[in-house]
């Protein structure tokens, strides 16, 4: 589980909302301005085990728990803070202002249900698998070509639905775990590392360089999975862009799941990305509730597309707890899926997937449904046994 920040904690700020630029005052948490630091409104918060802020560059680009109450009165104190015992709650007020209604496609990514404190039978602590697969602490490796390194397990907004919302420890590596984790990836002979948390943006610029730089070139290709840009498009800086570019080749993968997520914020800095050479791919989700609508998901895409964001991966949910409201049966996605490949062109159309909890890695949901819910194997292979039905 995800622990609140310490003070001492909070490092990813310093490049959100540019480089430079000091603010007069404190911003506490719940979006109002306190005098002298800011203590009192920061101990307010720790004690409610929302996470605490302070002074930092953009530090009021977080929406604090009193303004999203008072926005969004249908949400439920009592919930939001039973929900923050088991996994944190928080959202930038970039995602707010998109927010139409707490039950819509935005509210129910961010905000805390009662469903998810209601256990499911088919919960999953850790649904993908990936507690096997993990060499050394902080990697991850289902494949021999690649490597996954999880910067970080701290995000700008807490995704209700987040597979890996199961995980407990520190919410960040020590800095003698990164090293060896570094390590570990360039002595492996990867030829791509994937930047994961998490968000990897939730952290300093200097330590996404420094991960990168580490591993280079011995690693010739680095992927940021990255949802920052859609929930917190103010920390794509110009700092950032340039970095990432003079690092090249890096591939940013973003995480989009619904057209009201692509504001003119979001554009802006989905943009600059592209134009500085960089490529840009989209994972989404297939989310009960929010975009189980092949019109909806027909029209994400098609924008993605034409703002030159490459539609890679349409993900069946991984069920972790606290998530089952977001659950969909794999036939019933596979319908939507169908119907959404009649509305749109190839370069339009993602390779809907499903990540089994064998840790083996993603596979074509058709697949995996016509094998019965396992993982196909050849002929003179031992069987896998089948998985519940996800």
């Amino acid at each position: 589980m995800l622990r609140p920040l310490r003070k001492s904690e909070v490092s990813y700020c310093s490049a959100i909302g540019g480089s430079s630029g000091r603010a007069s005052g404190a911003l506490g948490s719940g979006g109002t301005r306190d005098s002298g630091d800011g203590r009192r409104a920061r101990a307010a918060s720790a004690r409610r085990g929302a996470p605490v802020y302070h002074d930092r560059p953009g530090r009021g680009r977080i929406a604090g728990r009193a303004e999203v109450l008072r926005r969004l009165p249908a949400i439920s104190p009592t919930t939001w803070t039973r929900a923050a015992e088991s996994f944190p709650v928080q959202l930038t007020r970039s995602w707010l202002d998109r927010i139409r209604s707490a039950d819509g496609p935005l509210g129910l990514q961010a905000l805390p249900h009662e469903r998810e404190l209601v256990p499911d039978p088919g919960d999953r602590a850790d649904p993908v698998g990936e507690g096997r697969r993990s060499p050394v602490p902080w990697v991850v490796q289902k494949h021999a070509d690649r490597a996954l390194l999880l910067l970080t397990r701290r995000c700008h907004l807490y995704c209700r639905y987040c597979f890996r919302r199961g995980q407990e420890g520190p919410a960040d590596p020590t800095p003698a775990e990164l090293d060896a984790a570094l390590a570990w990836i360039r002595q492996r002979g990867v030829r791509e590392m994937i930047l994961s948390g998490g968000d990897p943006l939730a952290v300093r610029d200097r330590r996404i360089f420094s991960a990168i730089d580490a591993v280079r070139p011995a690693v010739p290709v680095v992927r940021i999975h990255t949802r920052a840009p859609i929930t917190a498009p103010f920390r794509v800086t110009d700092a950032l862009v340039a970095g990432l570019a003079e690092r090249a080749p890096v591939w940013v993968i973003v995480h989009a799941n619904h057209p009201d997520e692509l504001s003119p914020d979001v554009r802006r800095a989905l943009a600059a990305l592209v134009d500085a050479g960089i490529p840009v791919l989209n994972q989404a989700v297939l989310l009960a509730g929010v975009n189980d609508d092949p019109a909806v998901l027909a029209e994400l895409f098609g924008e993605l597309t034409t703002m030159r964001v490459f539609p890679y991966y349409l993900h069946h949910p991984d069920p972790a707890p606290g998530n089952a409201m977001f659950r969909l049966s794999t036939r019933r996605g596979l319908r939507i899926y169908s119907e959404l490949a009649s509305r749109v062109s190839g370069i339009a159309l993602p390779r809907y997937v499903i990540d089994p909890p064998d840790g083996l890695g993603k596979l074509d949901v058709a697949e995996w449904v016509h094998a019965g819910g396992r993982r196909p194997v050849p002929s003179d292979a031992s069987p896998s046994t089948p998985q519940q039905e996800p």
